[in-house]
Formats: C-alpha cells, structure tokens, sequence
C-alpha cells in the first residue's frame, strides 16, 4: 500500500502496438519497480476478450479495474468507483458517459451522434440495466470478471456490451459511476461502416439470445 491508500498493482497487456505504448510502461516499471507495474506483453493483437485473461492469470488482487492505457480514461475515477462498490458490494461498477455528470470530450457531432444512437437502440431493444454498455472502464470482482468472459462469445466492439447483458442475465449488481471520456490525443480512433456493421450485428445477436 502507497500514498493512494490502496494496495494495487498495474497489469500492462500489449498487443505489439506500433505507439511505443510498452516502451513507455517500462521506463515507468523502472519508477516504481515491478511489483506495482506488471508488464505482460503479447507478440501481436488477439483480441479483447483473450487479453481480459491474460491480465487475470497475473492479477493477484480480488478486483480488476479495465481501462485504456491512452488516458482516455482518467485515474482519478478509480477511487469513486472503489467507493460505490464498498457501499453497496456492487458485483460491477461501470463509468457512464450517459448519466448526470459524465460526458464525451474531443469527438464530432458524427461520432457523438453515433455513439447516441447505438446507446439508444441498446437501451430499447436490450434493457441492460446499465446506461453504458459501449464504454470499457469498469471495476470487476474478480471471479464476476471470469465467469462473464466465460460466457461471452463476442468480440471486437461488441463484447463490452455482451459483457453487462449477461451480467444481468445472471443475476450480477452493477453499479454506475459518471465518467469524463477524452478521445486520444495521439493516435487514431476508427469508426467505420465495418464497426457499425459489426455492432448492429452484435445487438440483434443478443436480443436474439439473452
């Protein structure tokens, strides 16, 4: 435990990005020493749901916090989503962009417009009892974590949002925590007819199912 009042450790799977992304994790592994920045990089990109494993077989602790390493996800979220989860013991706690005090900075009304409109057939066709199902910065307990991933069969864009539908269907809590998400200022972020596509494929697929 550090000056943070928790005791944590950051896994790091890279999937061989050409951004230099592991060469920065480990200069910062070389800060504050192995033990807190775990690196478990992979030779190239296997997918979402593989690399959720990946970083379980090396987590120690019995939450895991998912985020992007962009900071498109801020850390000073981490702790709200701690504490909602201790007062309620929240199988789940998911940053929404979509309730009272969250929100999207740098994208075009396309993009917002987009993500609107998807969140919004979700909602009406999938009932998931959470208003976010897109975004990927949550807190798991952990054996939650792995049962989900077990089940999920999704991947690439959708399987974020198969993740909440089956922990609804299961009978998991899930709490919500107002998050401010920052799309990346190096790099680029795609979103084009294959990923819409993609996504309206997912969402008939899971009402079809769940």
């Amino acid at each position: 435990m550090d000056d943070s009042g928790f005791d944590y450790e950051i896994i790091v799977i890279d999937d061989g990005s050409p951004d230099g992304t592991l060469e920065i994790a480990e200069k910062l592994q070389e800060i504050y020493g192995k033990e807190k920045i775990v690196l478990k990089p992979r030779a190239k990109k296997l997918g979402l749901g593989t690399a959720y494993v990946h970083g379980m077989k090396h987590a120690t602790g019995n939450f895991i916090v998912i985020m992007d390493a962009d900071l498109s996800h801020h850390p000073k979220f981490i702790p709200r989503f701690i504490a909602l989860q201790k007062s309620k013991d929240y199988d789940i706690v998911s940053g929404s962009r979509y309730i009272a005090g969250g929100g999207v900075h740098g994208w075009d009304l396309k993009r917002k417009t987009v993500s609107r409109g998807a969140n919004f057939l979700t909602q009406l066709m999938l009932r998931p009892g959470a208003s976010d199902l897109t975004g990927s910065f949550r807190l798991y307990k952990k054996d939650v974590l792995q049962r989900l991933v077990d089940v999920c069969v999704s991947k690439g864009y959708v399987f974020q949002m198969e993740m909440l539908v089956r922990a609804r269907n299961l009978g998991y809590t899930i709490g919500e925590v107002p998050i401010t998400f920052v799309d990346r200022v190096y790099g680029e972020s795609k979103l084009g007819g294959s990923e819409i596509v993609q996504f309206v494929k997912g969402l008939l697929y899971l009402f079809a199912t769940t």
